[in-house]
């Protein structure tokens, strides 16, 4: 009995996302998941802007499912991105962040500027940006990609970002990798 009470206690404790399968999930628990959870965190203030790990599989996980619930009405990626994706999902991490007004992504030499100082960050590694999927009227999401590590040395994985057209365009984002644990694997 002991036993059985101890892997009980195990199950109740541990996060839906591991608990149950993605069908199960609440309509709740999804937005949790898009909005809250350890792969999705909001970064600065006016605005203050969400920030999500795109590549992770319990958000791959959370927005098939809501397209499923909703019929398709979330939008699409764009399918250049989705091509992309497609041929290069094992080789980057691509951290996503929903622009409020895709006409206003600022300006060239702001977008240049997130290309040149955008980078990921663990331990005393640092990987530039290295492509980015501008935010359009269809698929209103910036994408940044960065190249996937084959291992993390730090505690956190630290995203320092220049994002053109909003007031304090430089921001961080800070993933603790402890907490990105999906189904027994580290998931970015």
């Amino acid at each position: 009995m002991p036993h059985a009470a101890l892997a009980l206690l195990l199950f109740l404790s541990q996060p839906f996302w591991e608990a149950k399968p993605p069908e199960r999930w609440t309509d709740q628990e999804i937005d949790t998941l898009r909005h809250a959870s350890p792969w999705a965190q909001t970064t600065g203030h006016n605005p203050e802007l969400l920030a999500y790990l795109a590549t992770a599989a319990p958000i791959e996980d959370a927005e098939g499912e809501l397209r499923l619930r909703t019929r398709n009405t979330l939008p699409e990626p764009d399918p250049d991105y989705a091509d992309f994706l497609r041929l290069n999902r094992e080789n980057v991490v691509v951290l996503a962040i929903p622009w409020l007004q895709p006409a206003r992504f600022g300006t060239e030499a702001e977008q240049k500027r997130m290309v040149e100082e955008s980078a990921m960050i663990s331990g005393r590694q640092t990987w530039q940006l290295v492509g980015h999927f501008p935010p359009n009227q269809s698929d209103p999401v910036l994408r940044l990609v960065f190249p996937r590590p084959a291992k993390l040395a730090g505690k956190s994985v630290l995203f320092r970002l220049y994002l053109p057209g909003v007031a304090f365009p430089e921001r961080d984002v800070e993933f603790r990798t402890r907490d990105l644990i999906y189904h027994g694997k580290l998931e970015m």
